[in-house]
């Protein structure tokens, strides 16, 4: 597939490196010299120079016969634009990246979506703050995925000492009818269970199931995997994604407490709080997180623009008693460190927007994609279509043995954990447990390649 990028910034460079380690052709334009040829240089891609909205681009060979293009300039209005005309020139799929709260809210999403017919509109700061919500709502998790409109969910949990479910083979395991275990991170390395594998201490476990037996589970006092349910956050950063996780999380029934040490911020975010507290403070300063009852936040989640800022934000929360922390950070290559210093949850901004966009590029009636564990993993929803070769088979007979894992299917409203005798039939919706590296080996047989 040819993808045309239009802005080589954060979000832009890292989606132009994944695509092309997928062996798409990946063309980008940015008007910025320099950001171009550090682009150009390091990801060997054709680069053009200009205005992503202006005719000579827009109309240039290479990006006019493009499958797909992404907007993701500073600026909302020239993103919209850019997908506007390359929709009229015969592009087929357009994205935009939108920021400005001007453009939220559920009006403006139909009537942009109406007008200027784009078919993902991304918002990168409500996608992360929805994300942080689903976790903090699911206490024992480390990251939660939902698929097939709300009726799976995938979850990560750590496996502590005292956990019932160590050193038990999986095919042994007493776990509630319709949950299974995806897959598991050890010593950063991924493991497609089979039934002879057992769980370790501080494996980082993907269990995947009906979203109520999740529920239930979640309710279950008896396991190891729960921690005391969330009442009391603190969220440090009141920018876009702190006041969009504010407001999700009062309408929840939480209590919330945002902070920030710019007194605008503060007063815009005082605005959207009907019971929470705006405070207008630098999060740095001990005395005054003490004050403020850090101690006593069941959660601090520290969302400033700066990554390094985050952290020390999380050590400091977590010296004063804060029982746990998520940071937010723009770099992949952060998450790893940030966990292993002690912070409980990190989320990559950067990896949530490209999993909202890789849905796109990807055939074979590809619904969802989400990134796991700093992109090791993959957890892909996919419509099984009538000319895939593994429908109509059981799946100890598919030729995925070992590659990936087959974790759920929904068929109509029925919602199937499957096992080796299991079928497929065109319609269904599956959904895939892959590590990164195989994904598009995997695909390749849900494309009929």
């Amino acid at each position: 597939m040819r993808v045309v990028i239009v802005g080589a910034g954060k979000l832009g460079y890292s989606l132009a490196e994944y695509l092309t380690h997928e062996s798409h052709e990946v063309i980008v334009v940015e008007s910025d010299e320099n950001r171009r040829e550090i682009i150009k240089n390091a990801l060997d891609i054709l680069t053009l120079g200009g205005n992503g909205a202006s005719p000579a681009v827009l109309t240039d060979p290479d990006v006019k016969s493009a499958d797909l293009i992404v907007a993701c300039t500073d600026s909302d209005e020239v993103n919209m634009i850019v997908c506007m005309v390359a929709k009229r020139i015969g592009i087929p799929q357009t994205i935009a990246r939108i920021r400005s709260n001007e453009y939220t809210g559920v009006a403006a999403d139909e009537f942009i979506k109406t007008v200027t017919e784009i078919d993902l509109v991304l918002n990168p700061e409500r996608v992360i703050a929805q994300e942080i919500s689903h976790i903090l709502l699911t206490p024992f998790a480390l990251d939660v995925e939902d698929f097939a409109d709300g009726k799976v969910r995938l979850f990560e949990a750590k496996m502590a000492d005292q956990s019932p479910y160590i050193n038990i083979p999986l095919r042994n395991l007493s776990l509630p009818t319709g949950l299974l275990v995806a897959g598991i991170f050890r010593q950063n390395r991924l493991i497609v269970p089979h039934g002879k594998e057992m769980l370790q201490t501080n494996d980082r476990v993907f269990f995947i199931g009906r979203s109520q037996t999740v529920h239930e589970f979640e309710q279950n006092q008896s396991t190891d995997l729960v921690v005391p349910k969330v009442e009391r956050v603190m969220i440090i950063g009141a920018g876009r994604i702190g006041c969009y996780l504010s407001i999700i999380l009062e309408e929840k029934g939480l209590s919330v407490k945002i902070v920030d040490k710019n007194l605008a911020r503060c007063e815009y975010a005082a605005t959207l709080l009907a019971n929470g507290i705006a405070l207008c403070g630098d999060g740095t300063n001990i005395e005054f997180l003490t004050q403020e009852g850090v101690a006593e936040a069941d959660v601090v989640v520290c969302l400033t623009e700066d990554d390094k800022l985050n952290l020390l934000l999380a050590l400091l929360a977590k010296h004063l008693g804060a029982k746990r922390t998520i940071v937010k950070t723009a770099r992949a290559e952060y998450v790893d460190l940030m966990e292993k210093v002690g912070v409980d949850i990190v989320l990559s901004s950067r990896l949530l927007s490209v999993g909202e966009i890789l849905r796109f590029v990807r055939r074979g009636g590809v619904v969802a994609v989400s990134l796991l564990e700093g992109s090791k993993a993959e957890a892909i929803e996919v419509v099984i279509q009538e000319s895939n070769p593994l429908a109509g088979i059981p799946l100890r007979n598919a030729d995925i043995t070992g590659k990936c894992l087959v974790c759920a299917i929904v068929r109509g409203e029925e919602t199937l954990i499957p096992n080796g005798d299991t079928v497929l039939l065109p319609g269904d919706r599956a959904i895939i447990f892959v590590q990164s590296s195989e994904a598009r080996n995997v695909m390749s047989y849900f494309e009929g390649r």
